[in-house]
């Protein structure tokens, strides 16, 4: 009879195994930084499916001066990952601190308090511990996912904030070549012809400057969420944003086309963009079916504007923390809820295990220690018009290679905070309020850090309802999963078993394998030559496939 058990369990035991002594690594300067400037406040920005195409993680082509004005005066993680390419259980897990295969959440239709346990969110760890916390825009995944209420009042002091015009996401707004109106996937618009003349991140950026002029005035300090909403589809943005992205200068991903060598399951038909009534006119075949290379086109320049756009929301809010004089006492996080694919593998979305859906940009700006405390009246972040100001190449800050996790972002604040961080979960910890299955980063927020070989992995994992790509492969429903894909990244290599997975008791069948992914990321950074079943890394895959199926993860620290 096969074996089977929790893969969180495993997760656990590799965190146990290999951080054994890590919060002695992190210099007293952060605990007496803390206790000498009194608590600092806390100010997370999240973008909705950014990938790293950014100027500061050299992208040639996206422009986004202010997030990279934010990168050269933080520490930028090259390479962080989220748990699930899917934005509720990837919120969910990042804001717990606890993986999926724990929340139990990996489609858009649980509440983890009353479906997996009642765990504790970072907002209101640091609510228990005085903070006001807030939330703007998209934080929390709404509806059921966060109850309804994006789980206030466990995590925010007041109720959260949600533009108005989030309603009108789906609506026929965008101007076809037939001058009527549609619910296009690219969808530039006339600001001034939209509903209530404005867009979803434009109210999220305006409120949320409104409450920073307000918690100034606070004894407390402040733990602000702002969440973007961009550059999600449907690509819908001020169409100024254009004039930054000529077609002619637009390429076509670098592997556009599917791999002969990816297992069927592995891929996902995009079947959201296949909604979207300008690429229903196109009249592609599923699920392989290619969109015209023109087309493609169109989706990348939209895309790119659209993170322009975002960039500029965010250059609006960072300029707010300088008048205010907040720039000295504020931590600022920036990071997304995971990837997109934008035509890499054939692929139009996230929902999968690769590089390009599961790695997000992560950075962390701490006065005193990722850059000096300002001087009075100095501006850290003035705001940058990326139509008017000319801007050079801007200092790349402190980078880091070491890979780590997003569900690691909870214990890293509470460390640079100075607050008691969360005990590391048990193997079982559905009956455990508080604890984390993260690693913290805050060791690597020093000048002087390196990142080490032994902690360079992430996993991630995707659910698919057969081996065969289906109408609902990408958002399979918890009842119809029949298939997990369990992924390592290591700094070599990603590998990705397929595996039997059973709904109704939340249980990987590890040794019901139904198909394998391997990738040589010296030789193959697109992961684009499935290795699995060549006899030359036989070796390597059973040594990452035993990561999987063993509780001996003394391996993980090797190289």
């Amino acid at each position: 009879m096969s074996r089977k058990w929790g893969f969180g369990e495993a997760l656990l035991a590799v965190a146990l195994t290999c951080c054994v002594g890590c919060g002695q690594l992190v210099a007293d300067a952060t605990r007496d930084f803390v206790r000498n400037k009194g608590k600092m406040n806390v100010l997370l920005i999240i973008a909705d499916d950014l990938r790293t195409s950014l100027g500061c993680y050299g992208d040639p082509i996206v422009k986004s001066p202010n997030i990279d004005q934010l990168a050269s005066k933080s520490v930028v993680f090259k390479n962080a990952f989220a748990q699930q390419a899917l934005c509720g259980p990837s919120r969910t897990s990042f804001l717990t601190s606890r993986r999926p295969d724990t929340t139990r959440l990996y489609d858009h239709n649980s509440y983890w308090r009353a479906h997996a346990g009642n765990y504790t969110t970072l907002p209101q760890y640091l609510k228990m511990h005085g903070y006001f916390t807030l939330s703007v825009g998209k934080v929390f995944h709404p509806g059921i996912v966060s109850n309804h209420t994006d789980d206030y009042p466990y995590s925010w002091s007041i109720p959260p904030f949600h533009p108005s015009t989030q309603k009108y996401k789906n609506a026929k707004v965008c101007k076809g070549p037939d001058g009527k109106k549609h619910a296009n996937l690219v969808c530039p618009v006339d600001v001034e012809e939209m509903p209530e003349r404005t867009l979803p991140d434009m109210q999220s950026t305006e409120e949320a400057i409104r409450l920073l002029k307000s918690v100034k005035s606070l004894e407390s300090p402040f733990f602000l969420a702002v969440g973007y909403h961009k550059p999600h589809i449907p690509l819908k943005y001020p169409k100024e944003f254009l004039k930054l992205y000529p077609p002619d200068k637009i390429p076509l991903a670098p592997d556009p086309k599917i791999p002969p060598k990816l297992p069927q399951v592995a891929y996902n038909p995009w079947t959201d963009l296949r909604e979207r009534d300008d690429v229903k006119a196109l009249n592609i075949s599923f699920p392989y079916g290619p969109i015209p290379d023109d087309f493609q086109v169109l989706i990348r320049q939209s895309y790119f504007a659209a993170v322009s756009y975002m960039d500029t929301q965010v250059g609006k809010l960072l300029s707010t923390l300088d008048e205010q004089e907040l720039s000295n006492n504020t931590i600022v996080v920036f990071t997304a809820d995971h990837g997109w694919a934008l035509g890499e593998h054939g692929e139009w979305a996230k929902y999968s295990n690769f590089d390009i859906a599961t790695r997000v940009p992560l950075m962390f700006y701490v006065p005193g220690m990722t850059e000096a405390f300002p001087l009075l009246g100095q501006r850290m972040f003035p705001f940058i018009n990326p139509f008017t100001n000319k801007v050079g190449k801007l200092p790349a800050g402190l980078t880091r290679d070491v890979i780590v996790e997003l569900v690691g972002l909870f214990p890293t604040l509470c460390q640079v905070l100075g607050l008691p961080r969360p005990p590391r979960c048990p193997a079982s910890s559905f009956h455990v309020d508080l604890c984390t299955e993260g690693q913290s980063m805050a060791k690597y927020l020093h000048s002087d850090a390196k990142g080490t070989n032994h902690e360079s992995i992430a996993y991630s994992q995707y659910p698919r309802p057969a081996d065969t790509p289906q109408l609902n492969s990408d958002l399979p429903l918890l009842k119809d999963i029949r298939v997990m894909g369990y992924s390592i990244r290591s700094v070599d290599y990603r590998y990705t078993e397929w595996v039997g997975y059973n709904a109704s008791t939340f249980s990987a069948n590890l040794s019901d394998i139904h198909a394998g992914e391997l990738y040589l990321y010296k030789t193959d950074p697109g992961e684009d030559n499935n290795l699995y079943n060549n006899t030359e890394f036989a070796r390597v895959a059973q040594k990452l496939s035993a990561l999987f199926k063993t509780k001996d993860f003394t391996v993980i620290c090797l190289t």
